[in-house]
């Protein structure tokens, strides 16, 4: 599903609720901290540069960022270090879901996840169950592109987009996980700057599903795994079906 899509709008609703609850600042650390691990600059290291234009875009002050790199780096040596893992499982119907976690101990962030997935109607797979059905993507999001959208389609297929759309408002652009800040730059050199920008695991194939309850129990399931402070995303490989509501 498309970043101007129903998904697009649990996502936006995700960080409205993850700003209002504090979380932010925090989930925003654990990823700059991450990143920080490939070098302190984010003139050489892209992951950085890109945690840190998402941190500020949600008003993370300078101080906080500072010392998520000097966590990264090792520099500041209190605390834990934090530490990015996945978890894959099957939600009702047996969709892939696959978790990206970011935590300071492994042990408890597993055991919450199972437990999650085990009183949700899911089950906790092994390393690699489902990992094979994503892949790792770049996305860029703009909004209020009607007075420039076919500028911007042009502009993204010189600069090396996999795939657009979009209507006259919105545009969701995908790119390889490789290509992803070479089509970034560009596009801002050439006057677009996306209003979201990230890396994400998208489905290779969608499974769709038409039953409302089982619809509602796959986003019971979803929701809650993202609730969890040390889950920073959750992916799925279903959509829900023509008349189905999130």
């Amino acid at each position: 599903m498309s970043g101007h899509s129903k998904w697009h709008s649990i996502k936006y609703k995700k960080a409205a609720v993850d700003a209002k609850r504090g979380n932010i600042f925090t989930k925003h650390a654990k990823l700059i901290a991450v990143a920080a691990r490939g070098g302190g600059d984010p003139n050489d290291n892209a992951s950085l540069r890109l945690a840190i234009d998402n941190a500020k875009a949600d008003n993370m002050p300078n101080n906080n960022i500072e010392r998520a790199i000097k966590k990264g780096t090792g520099e500041d040596k209190e605390g834990s270090q934090i530490e990015e893992l996945f978890y894959e499982g099957y939600g009702p119907e047996g969709v892939a879901i696959y978790v990206h976690a970011l935590t300071d101990n492994k042990n408890r962030t597993a055991a919450e996840v199972r437990h999650i997935f085990s009183k949700n109607g899911g089950n906790m797979g092994g390393a690699g169950c489902v990992a094979f059905l994503f892949e790792h993507k770049g996305v860029l999001y703009f909004e209020n592109i009607a007075d420039r959208k076919e500028a911007l389609e042009i502009a993204a297929i010189e600069a090396g987009a996999e795939d657009l759309e979009g209507d006259e408002e919105s545009m969701e652009l995908i790119t390889s996980f490789a290509d992803f800040n070479k089509v970034r730059k560009e596009l801002t050199q050439a006057g677009f700057q996306p209003q979201e920008a990230s890396t994400e695991f998208r489905a290779k194939d969608k499974i769709t599903i038409d039953n409302q309850e089982t619809v509602d129990k796959i986003m019971k399931l979803i929701e809650i795994l993202e609730e969890d402070d040390d889950v920073n995303e959750v992916y799925t490989n279903f959509e829900p079906g023509e008349g189905v509501t999130l």
